[in-house]
């Protein structure tokens, strides 16, 4: 398994962190998990400009997914 510092495909992210995909993408949306700190776009030319892969830092979304659970935020709630 991948080191928690380091970036990783929503997959693996996934993954590491036990949570659905959908549900990394729904709080990317939202903008729970900003760009740069949680999450950064591939920069593979053929995914450009369209819909690139997100890579996910675990460390940061670990810390975010953190909060809603420690705060009894639901899965409903975040995506309303």
């Amino acid at each position: 398994m991948a080191e928690p510092s380091i970036w990783v495909s929503v997959k693996d992210a996934s993954e590491i962190l036990c949570v659905d995909e959908q549900i990394l993408e729904i709080l990317r949306e939202k903008g729970y998990l900003r760009p740069g700190a949680h999450w950064k776009s591939s920069n593979d030319p053929k995914q450009l400009p369209w819909k690139p892969k997100a890579f996910y830092l675990v460390d940061g979304c670990k810390e975010v997914l953190e909060y809603f659970k420690d705060n009894e935020v639901f899965t409903a709630q975040v995506a309303a």
